[in-house]
């Protein structure tokens, strides 16, 4: 007499993948602090509601390396939230402070909580074994160009050259991480990284963006989902593997306000590539740029209402142009002149808000010089500062 073979049926893990949260940005100088613990609970409202098993922060935690004390409760506050209702797993990006996330890294993995801030082997800890989900995830932080390539060689190199030497050494990193995944468990990268051809917003640091990136040949075959940060646009990439961006949860910048926010939902099983689901966020406010002549663009006005205004003026300049459109428009946090050169004359709040790169990148081009890397060498060295 046969007997029917008895198969099981493997549960698909359910990841809930988020990243670029950006805690501490401000637009125009205005705090957003409130939209943030918003967003960040709607996140968890999400993961809960989707019942998911693996929640996975794929960088860019905060804004700054020496973010504000409250930027920081936000965070770690959200972390704990979410480590309530499943395990997570985070790397460091490009804007953290890997040393600050070093230190609070103990104190969170007593929550459930994983943060990997620093490039390591799999025998150090660059792999995380769930073997109750019966999943391996591979962490590879942020990695610089002064982090993986000696600085004579970025200066010596010429653009091409370098970017070469970058990607086949990343390639090298994600090889070693991910060698020893099967075809038995479902096989997650996370990492905080640029892909040839993906598409970038407004507002990612360009001199991270631009100045090298790899193939997604570079990832693996085997591997079920591939969790990426760094590009505030969720996105997909062409890959056998699922490989995507989930984007930033909140508009950051205006050459984000086409974009629609929101988290990936993951569903994963061993050997073979994940199904993947959006969901979209609500609780951000838009970013709306408002152009045309002073009368237009008044008219235009209550069509941005609850949002952060950018105003593009077809007018010649004049005193007190701008105060004019902010008396009339609430939050308006930037007004240029399309007909001209000159701007009207900017807030105190949108003098201050230029970041440190920016400000260089606008001195060297004042001095009529064009170097990428002098771009990139200087961003680096100013993150190595904040975060010592």
């Amino acid at each position: 007499m046969s007997h029917p073979s008895l198969t099981i049926a493997f549960v698909a893990v359910k990841i809930l993948h988020t990243s670029d949260w950006h805690v501490g940005r401000r637009i125009g100088g205005r705090d957003r602090s409130e939209e943030h613990e918003a967003v960040l609970s709607e996140i968890a409202d999400i993961a809960e509601g989707n019942d998911v098993d693996l929640i996975v922060v794929s960088g860019d935690l905060f804004d700054t390396a020496s973010p504000a004390p409250r930027a920081e409760s936000i965070v770690w506050r959200a972390l704990l939230h979410l480590s309530g209702l499943a395990r997570v797993v985070v790397v460091a990006g490009n804007h953290d402070n890997a040393a600050r996330l070093e230190a609070v890294a103990p104190l969170l993995d007593l929550h459930r909580v994983t943060v990997c801030a620093t490039p390591v082997g799999p025998e150090h800890g660059g792999v995380l074994d769930l073997p109750e989900l019966e999943t391996r995830v591979a962490m590879l932080p942020f990695v610089s160009q002064r982090g993986i390539v000696r600085a004579s060689e970025i200066m010596n190199l010429d653009p091409d050259e370098h970017a070469g030497l970058y990607g086949e050494r990343m390639k090298a990193l994600i090889e070693r991480l991910t060698a020893d995944m099967g075809t038995d468990t479902v096989n997650i990268l996370t990492s905080h990284l640029t892909v040839y051809g993906a598409l970038a917003g407004g507002g990612e640091r360009q001199a991270h963006i631009f100045g090298y990136a790899i193939p997604s040949s570079s990832f693996p075959g085997h591997l079920s989902y591939v969790a990426l940060g760094h590009l505030h646009r969720q996105q997909k990439m062409p890959h056998g593997a699922a490989v995507w961006y989930s984007g930033s949860p909140l508009q950051l910048d205006f050459g984000e306000v086409d974009d629609r926010k929101g988290v990936l939902i993951a569903e994963a099983s061993p050997g073979l590539p994940a199904k993947v689901t959006t969901v979209p966020l609500t609780k951000g406010r838009r970013l709306v740029t408002l152009s045309g002549t002073l009368e237009q663009v008044m008219a235009l006005g209550p069509t941005a209402e609850g949002a952060y205004v950018k105003v593009e003026l077809d007018e010649k300049a004049r005193v007190g142009l701008a105060d004019e459109v902010r008396a009339a428009i609430p939050d308006v946090v930037d007004v240029k002149l399309k007909s001209s050169e000159q701007s009207p004359r900017k807030s105190y709040e949108e003098r201050t808000s230029v970041t440190g790169p920016e400000a260089f990148r606008r001195y060297l081009e004042a001095n009529e010089v064009d170097d990428q890397r002098l771009v990139d060498m200087f961003t680096e060295l100013l993150e190595e500062a904040a975060s010592t």
